[in-house]
Formats: structure tokens, sequence, C-alpha cells
């Protein structure tokens, strides 16, 4: 088991923070923001310092029904031999349905959702994480989500359904404290318990994250400091075992250098005061999906249910039974607020278009109309939206969205050189486009 020590999650806005903060062991960088032939300058020179830097996937869905997409696992692939990775990480989770074994409309979550803790669903993931497994250079370790929602019928608690997994897959896992005490207040389950259910020879490392409750649901924005609740969490998880790793993940309202490190020297602190524990063997790497491959009729009726969850939450489907329909509705409020705030940064040039009307304009247009593709895709379909049902009054308004999708579309995209954006702003302005 590779000894990582303690790091942070590398984003491009704390890169200059990140190489100056000191005892930063190693990093991990989101595997999808990672191109391998243009890895970022800030990046490149933390691994010719020596640190360990480590992919951490978000779009693989091994927890949906369908097989892996091997595009994916080969560009997952690929950016662990860039960066000289010991282990790629991904999550128990699905983010899309609908699609072949549906007969439906294929739907994308642009959002982690939990798989049901039943025999189907651990068959499947089982299966899907043999042929990941397969298909990386290194080994794979699969993270605990955070939830909003609970599946009705569940046949295990969240640790033995880790422990199961790793039994029958060989596979690792990354252990998300910040996750277990969400789950503790979303859905009621107990972190002391899942933790003394989990193999702890098989955590990879840690995630520590921060969040904030509103209305009694807690919200894991990795946008708030770390909570204490957290860091407690962590320090049960230290008295069982000494994790090889801990990190600190922070994605959006990004504090000065100083808190993060105040954050990172209670997260040391912790650890340390843990208890060293002799574990047993690490799991062998399993390849044959635990020795019982997911049927087809498991595949099939793991496809109906998160079909029909997906749909009730991203395209007005009506609730599945079952399901806490209040809650339904606080995680499809959420999963647009999120696909709001995603395709602000992808395309940051539309709440500039659109000002203070943006939000409530992509909230009219995401109600009833699910992401099919990524982001960017949803943000070219947002804007032909808006010029097709001809709401955008202001003339302006409506030129500067016309020109920002006329610079994305079309056979080839318009060239970068200033003089070709002035030729093209000057032919609307000439043709009233």
């Amino acid at each position: 088991m590779t000894r990582l020590g303690t790091g942070i999650g590398w984003r491009p806005e704390i890169a200059e923070d990140i190489a100056r903060l000191p005892g930063i062991d190693w990093v991990e960088v989101v595997a999808e923001n990672v191109c391998p032939g243009h890895v970022p300058d800030a990046l490149l020179r933390l691994r010719e310092r020596g640190t360990t830097v480590v992919p951490h996937g978000v779009s693989l869905g091994l927890g949906g029904a369908e097989r892996p997409d091997p595009e994916r696992l080969t560009a997952l692939a690929e950016r662990a031999e860039a960066l000289g990775s010991p282990l790629v990480t991904e999550h128990i989770a699905f983010v899309r349905a609908g699609g072949p074994l549906t007969g439906s409309p294929a739907l994308e979550a642009g959002h982690l959702l939990p798989v049901p803790r039943t025999r189907d669903a651990l068959d499947v993931l089982c299966e899907n994480v043999a042929i990941a497994q397969a298909a990386l250079p290194v080994p794979l370790a699969l993270e605990n989500i955070a939830a909003l929602i609970s599946w009705p019928g569940e046949e295990m608690t969240e640790g033995q359904f880790l422990a199961e997994l790793v039994e029958r897959a060989g596979v690792r896992l990354l252990i998300d404290v910040a996750n277990l005490h969400t789950n503790h207040v979303n859905r009621g389950e107990d972190p002391a318990e899942a933790l003394d259910e989990l193999p702890t020879s098989a955590i990879a490392y840690v995630h520590v994250a921060g969040g904030v409750e509103r209305d009694g649901v807690w919200h894991d924005s990795h946008a708030h400091p770390v909570t204490q609740p957290v860091l407690d969490v962590l320090a049960e998880l230290c008295a069982r075992t000494t994790p090889p790793g801990v990190l600190l993940e922070r994605d959006e309202d990004f504090p000065a250098a100083e808190e993060l490190a105040g954050e990172l020297a209670a997260i040391r602190a912790v650890t340390a005061a843990g208890v060293t524990a002799t574990d047993a063997a690490v799991p062998k790497r399993g390849t044959d999906g635990g020795g019982i491959p997911a049927t087809d009729a498991a595949r099939e009726r793991l496809a109906r249910a998160q079909n029909e969850l997906l749909s009730a939450l991203v395209a007005g489907g009506p609730a599945p039974e079952g399901f806490d329909r209040q809650r339904l509705g606080v995680q499809s409020r959420a999963l647009t607020v999120k696909r709001s705030g995603v395709v602000a940064k992808v395309a940051p040039e539309l709440p500039e278009i659109l000002g203070d009307g943006y939000r409530r304009a992509f909230e009219g247009y995401a109600d009833g109309r699910p992401m099919t593709g990524g982001y960017r895709r949803d943000a070219m379909a947002f804007v032909e939206h808006l010029l097709a049902a001809d709401d955008v009054r202001d003339a302006a308004t409506r030129r500067g969205l016309t020109l920002w999708w006329q610079e994305r579309s079309g056979p080839a995209p318009l060239s970068p050189h200033p003089l070709a954006r002035f030729a093209r702003r000057a032919r609307l302005v000439l043709t009233g486009g």
C-alpha cells in the first residue's frame, strides 16, 4: 500500500498557494480536468519536486447499469500514466441512466448519485469494477459518496456493502469522512457503525471536506471550512487504523492560504493522535468480478430503477414508489443549482451577457430539460433555447447570445486570434445578426 501522507485537492485557482504550502506530500486532481498532453505547468512543477499526483475521476459511473465506457477508461488510464500516479480513484455512484437497457432517452445527472445497496447493484458494480481494473495500469480505489436521498428496500448497510465489494472485487477504498457525516445528517446512518464494518486494510486514502447544514439537510459543498463533526469522524477512523493518506478537498470559495494551512494542521493533529493499528493484508486486486458476473436481468432491473429515479430528478417524471417526495424535491433543486453553476464556469460569458437574469433563465430552461451530454453541450442547448423561444427582448443581450453561439457552432471553431473575432463581430453588426 502506497504511503501518501497529507495532501490537498489541486485546483487551478489555488495552484500557487499549494506550491507554497508546507508539508504537502501529494495532490489529487480531477481526472477529467487534465489533458495528458497539456498538463498545467504548476502541476508539472509539483511533480518535478517529487509530489505524488493522483487522478480522481468523476464520470465513469461504475455504479450504473451499463458496463463502463471503454473510451472513458482509456482516458483515465492515460492520465494515470501521464502523471506517473501510483493509483487512480473513482466513485461508487451512477451518473447517467436510460439508453439501450431501458429503450428510453439517455439522461445525464451531472452529479454523483447513490446506488441502491442491493444484491443486483452489488453484482453489477463488482463486474464493472473488474472491467475497469483490467483496463487501468495502476490499482483502483473507490469512494463512498454523500447523498440526500435513500433508496427504499435496501438489503445492506453502507459498511456491509463496501466490505462485500472489497471481498469480491479486490478493490481498494477511498473513504470520505465528510460523506459519512453527510449521510449521518441526511439519512440517519451512524458513521461509527459504518467504520466498524469496513475492511480497514483496503483503505487507500481518506478525504476530508467542508459543508453546510440548511433546514436540517447537510450539503456537501466543498466550499466551506471543515467542521468539527467531520474531524470527529476522521478521529473515529484513525482510532481504528492509520490511513495511508489524508487529503483536504476544496472546490469553491477558496480561502486564503493561511486558512488552508490551518485546516491541514487540524487534519494532521487528528491523524497524529490516532492509534497506530496493525491491519490485515491488503486485499488482492480482483479481475473477475468476484466470480459472480452480473446477469443481464440484474442490469436491466437496475437500469429501470435508476432511470425512474433520474427521470424524477431531472426530467419531471413521477416519483418512484418508496422514495421520500420532499427529499426528492430537495435533490432535484440541488441538481439544478449545481448544473447552473457548472455551466457558468464552463461558459463564463453567459452570466456576463445575461447579468442578474442568468440564474432565472437557466432554471427555466432546465425545468423538464435534462442533460443529454456534457456541460459544454448543455451551455449550447441553453442558448439555443433562449434564442428559439424569443424570450430575450433586449437587443444587445440577444446579439451577445447570438455571437456567443455562432463562435462555438458550425463545422470549424472560430480562430482565437483577436482579428478573427473582431471581423466576426463587425459582420454581425453589419448584418444585424
